[in-house]
């Protein structure tokens, strides 16, 4: 059984273009070639074997490979022991990240999953989607990030490449909270919560990363986001402060004061009378001046 499936205009992000199961015939072979996309296969009876620079990986049930794009490989089943597998193909922009969290990439292209016959039951589940006439796409990629969670929930993560991507998540996750809920009272510790990672080692982990501490980094996200409605005259100093997080009004003009170098009302004055006087090139210069005395952008 094969199918292979159009390009996907709505999910660009991650997008299955084939999937299938094979029963092998005793020394089946496919290579050397390459491919334009990524192949995961994972052997579901037999045995086999999976090549790729110039490295031989001998293969059976509960194991699985990667062929990445452009790369050459070959792979055959045993002649004794013939093994069956299935496989999906797919790319899109978060797939390497995703692969990279399983622990999957063309140097490392080998994985184990033998706690159940689940990655099966989705392929299944693929090729049962055909019912689906209207949301049959959606469907398949929903199963496909199924699929490649089990590989990234249960893998060994021992890496250091990988735990330098797992650190880059983290990181990114910090700074989408924060994007996400600046304008709530959140706490580093709600931060880390969310994540589900210790307070101290995300904190310290944030810092190695990102050179300013969380805290630090939400109050610039906040007085920087204050500085964009600034231009709002309809808004007070108190209305923009509420709407970056600061109920306290005072507290924010400190905090705005020590960031920007003038206090938020006179802040407010050059934007305001640079707007009537349509200098936009001046506007932007004066938000570049303050911008370069905080030393940060979002």
């Amino acid at each position: 059984m094969i199918e292979y499936l159009p390009r996907s205009k709505q999910h660009t992000e991650l997008q299955l273009n084939q999937f299938g199961i094979e029963e092998c015939i005793p020394g089946h072979f496919f290579g050397p070639a390459v491919r334009s996309h990524y192949l995961l296969h994972y052997v579901l009876s037999g045995e086999g074997f999976f090549e790729v620079g110039g490295i031989k990986y001998p293969l059976r049930k509960g194991q699985g490979f990667l062929i990445s794009p452009d790369v050459f490989t070959y792979y055959q089943a045993d002649t004794a022991n013939p093994w069956s597998y299935c496989w999906v193909g797919f790319n899109g922009t978060s797939a390497e990240l995703l692969l990279k969290q399983a622990g999957l990439t063309k140097d490392s292209p080998i994985f184990h999953y033998d706690r159940d016959d689940k990655i099966y039951q989705y392929l299944q589940l693929m090729n049962e989607s055909r019912e689906f006439r209207k949301a049959r796409e959606t469907r398949l990629t929903g199963l496909l990030y199924l699929l490649l969670s089990l590989l990234v929930e249960f893998s060994p993560a021992t890496s250091p490449e990988l735990k330098e991507t797992r650190a880059e998540i983290y990181v990114e996750k910090v700074k989408d909270f924060i994007e996400m809920n600046y304008p709530e009272k959140i706490t580093i510790t709600d931060i880390a919560q969310f994540i589900g990672l210790n307070r101290s080692y995300l904190c310290s982990l944030f810092k190695q990363r990102m050179h300013i501490s969380i805290q630090d980094y939400l109050i610039r996200y906040r007085i920087n986001r204050a500085c964009e409605i600034m231009g709002n005259a309809e808004l007070s100093i108190a209305d923009i402060s509420r709407s970056v997080g600061y109920s306290d009004a005072l507290l924010f003009s400190k905090m705005f004061k020590k960031l920007k170098g003038s206090s938020p009302k006179h802040y407010r004055a050059e934007i305001l009378a640079l707007s009537q006087d349509d200098s936009p090139k001046q506007i932007l210069q004066i938000e570049e001046e303050h911008l370069f005395y905080s030393g940060f952008t979002p």
